[in-house]
């Protein structure tokens, strides 16, 4: 059964639109609340009488905004049943093969006969890709930067550090943090991982160590392998960090860079506190290390409390790497590298060895979504603190013997299961029609076949799906009834 949306509750998502005319505003607000995911896809839409009632409007508002949407691709009818949030394209439009696996998967029938048949691509549960959809006013802001667009279109585009006016902005991020940034330390990248590898290039050479967490965020692994870097790793616990056996590896590795992600580590979600910052960068020091700091999922926080201090604030030697695609948007495509000034001539040299620059526009998107970050990324956390709280309660419920810390932030709840056969439980997941990734895919050094990632990215719904065709995978393994063999389709890129 598709869910309804309510007209009380379809009111609060739409909030003030433009009046002038109204069928035209309540149709663009509409065709954003489906767009940005606050309206699921296939949900059914308030009656025209009752959304008439809910926004004090007119019925002929309404009939023409329906008729609109349903123009712009963004909704559908059907005869006797009700008008349905829609896309074009479908589903399918928001998923790429080089991100989500799409195995063939077979469900067992209900009388243990045999399978029901394959699962069609478009009913997959992507558990695997820790990125949402983007919350309100990002619409708005590309709107508002292709007017600003014109001012530039007069010189060449090029930018290879960044635009001046996002520059200045990034670096009026870190002064609010407590970290004193000049604009001459920005340079804007495509993402966190573009970051990553121009950090790789102008740090590392070919035999040089770089030290990662264990486990870690896989594609960062391959942007330093990819510079020549030879990996070591130091372990994170399942609970929290372990700094004695951090500073352990250091003495061993003795590693020219060591890459961290101290905000709500992927996987783990840990966040680590200010004093273990402040000792780790100690450490880091005497090492002669140079830190590698991702902040991606920073401005992730989901419950009450301070932040801690950026790394950057107890080691200025730090490079610190931010990114748009997590409290944002994925699709922007745009982070930042905020560097120390010894550094700033070698990372602007092997930035240009790898592009020129980001493009005009979304930069001035960014621009005018750092004029209002905290209303931008206040949605986004609203949105992600209650799909976590679902998925915890469904993994609670489904999935008792699985033990987690639930984190303070952040996208991914990292699961320890009772046995090692994670990447069992991921390969029978698949057939029945969800994508998960197992702990060896976070393993740079192997094992970890105890634990599996579960973003909680998706919609309840999905969550929903995802957590219950899960539960019925780990029990087909836990009860040694294996169905098929090999390894689950791995997809290009983990988020």
């Amino acid at each position: 059964m598709a869910p309804l949306v309510s007209a009380s509750r379809m009111a609060t998502l739409l909030g003030d639109f433009d009046r002038s005319p109204a069928y035209l505003g309540l149709a663009e607000a509409l065709r954003l609340a489906v767009g940005d995911g606050r309206v699921p896809f296939g949900a059914r839409l308030p009656s025209e009488r009752e959304l008439t009632t809910a926004l004090g409007v007119s019925r002929t508002t309404v009939t023409r905004a329906y008729a609109l949407l349903v123009e712009q691709g963004y909704a559908v009818t059907r005869r006797g049943a009700g008008t349905f949030a829609h896309v074009p394209g479908g589903p399918d439009r928001a998923r790429d093969r080089a991100l989500t696996p799409r195995p063939t998967r077979t469900v067992p029938r209900a009388d243990g006969l045999g399978d029901r048949g394959g699962l069609g691509d478009d009913d997959l549960v992507d558990l695997v890709c820790a990125a949402g959809s983007a919350p309100p006013g990002v619409a708005e802001a590309y709107a508002a930067a292709v007017g600003d667009l014109p001012a530039y279109l007069g010189g060449h585009g090029y930018f290879p550090t960044a635009l001046p006016c996002l520059a200045e902005a990034v670096a009026a991020l870190y002064e609010r943090r407590g970290v004193p940034t000049s604009p001459d330390q920005v340079v804007v990248t495509a993402g966190a991982l573009a970051g990553t590898a121009i950090v790789a290039q102008a740090v590392l050479g070919p035999g040089d160590r770089a030290l990662v967490e264990n486990p870690v965020y896989p594609n960062a692994v391959h942007a330093l392998r990819h510079a020549g870097a030879r990996i070591a790793t130091a372990p994170v616990a399942p609970t929290a960090w372990d700094l004695d056996a951090y500073a352990a590896a250091l003495r061993q590795a003795a590693p020219r860079a060591a890459y961290l992600i101290c905000d709500f580590q992927n996987p783990t979600g840990h966040l680590l506190d200010d004093a273990g910052r402040e000792r780790l960068a100690a450490d880091l020091r005497a090492a002669h290390a140079v830190p590698v700091v991702d902040e991606s999922h920073r401005d992730l926080l989901l419950d009450d409390g301070p932040m801690p201090a950026p790394f950057a604030a107890h080691a200025p030697e730090a490079i610190s790497i931010g990114s748009a695609s997590k409290a944002v948007w994925g699709g922007l495509r745009l982070g930042w590298l905020r560097m120390p000034t010894a550094a700033t001539a070698e990372l602007v040299e092997a930035r240009l060895g790898l592009d020129l620059g980001a493009p005009v526009l979304e930069q001035l998107v960014l621009t005018r979504l750092l004029a209002t970050w905290p209303e931008v990324v206040r949605a986004q956390r609203e949105r992600l603190r209650a799909q976590r709280d679902h998925l915890v309660a469904l993994v609670r419920e489904h999935l008792p013997a699985w033990r987690f810390t639930v984190p303070r932030g952040g996208m991914v709840l990292w699961c320890e299961l009772p046995a090692p056969n994670a990447s069992a439980v991921a390969l029978a997941a698949e057939r029945r029609g969800v994508a998960v990734s197992a702990g060896p895919q976070f393993a740079p050094g192997g094992g970890l076949d105890r634990f599996v990632r579960l973003p909680w990215v998706a919609p309840p719904d999905e969550l929903e799906r995802g957590v219950r065709r899960l539960a019925a995978a780990a029990a087909e393994v836990d009860g040694d009834e294996p169905r098929g063999s090999g390894r689950p389709a791995a997809p290009v890129l983990v988020a």
